[in-house]
């Protein structure tokens, strides 16, 4: 509702009072279409998150659980590149065919090196990673990979870690979330700590 005011170029408080009140409610409501936004873009991702634990559990051998990970990983959460490390002697691992997805490492190895301040850290991390760090992780492909989302497994990283890389530099930063990331974190550590 316009309501002219017949006192020439001034404007009256009750008009640009109103005229405050609609900017308020157009920012509100830019505010509220994002929260519901978010909320549904939390909603689908606990809903892959889900799906990936039923087929965690579903598994029934540790090569079944790597698979189950690395579908969920392309499949469900749209990695462009992902990786399982796992702290362990490769040998142990004959007969796990994961592919490129799947490696194993002693956690002493010199590798590791390029990773030992995410490793003492406890959480996950998000950004752009080191040369060397994306070389180890993505050999051939890693020109390709703008951000990454490391993944520790395990209280301190004991099992290894979770690597989720994307060609997109912006999809994973430093400042984004990473609760659905932790989760995930348990749920792969827990399904792997059964073998």
């Amino acid at each position: 509702l316009s309501v002219p005011h017949g006192s020439g170029e001034a404007v009256s408080l009750v008009e640009r009072q109103v005229s405050m009140l609609r900017q308020k409610e157009i920012r509100m409501q830019r505010q509220l279409n994002e929260l519901i936004e978010v909320a549904r873009a939390n909603d689908t991702l606990a809903a892959k998150i889900h799906e990936l634990g039923l087929q965690l559990l579903a598994a029934k051998a540790l090569s079944e659980t790597v698979n189950a990970i690395e579908r969920g990983m392309r499949s469900g959460f749209g990695a462009d590149q992902s990786i399982l490390v796992l702290f362990a002697d490769p040998e142990m691992f004959d007969d796990v065919d994961a592919g490129r997805f799947f490696r194993a490492v002693p956690r002493s190895s010199e590798k590791l090196k390029p990773f030992e301040t995410f490793l003492q850290g406890g959480g996950p991390r998000c950004g752009q990673v080191r040369d060397s760090q994306r070389e180890f992780l993505f050999h051939g492909d890693s020109e390709e990979i703008g951000s990454v989302a490391l993944v520790p497994l395990g209280e301190n990283a004991e099992i290894g870690f979770l690597a989720i890389g994307s060609n997109d530099a912006d999809r994973f930063h430093p400042g984004m979330s990473i609760d659905f990331l932790a989760r995930v974190g348990d749920l792969v550590a827990g399904a792997l700590t059964r073998y």
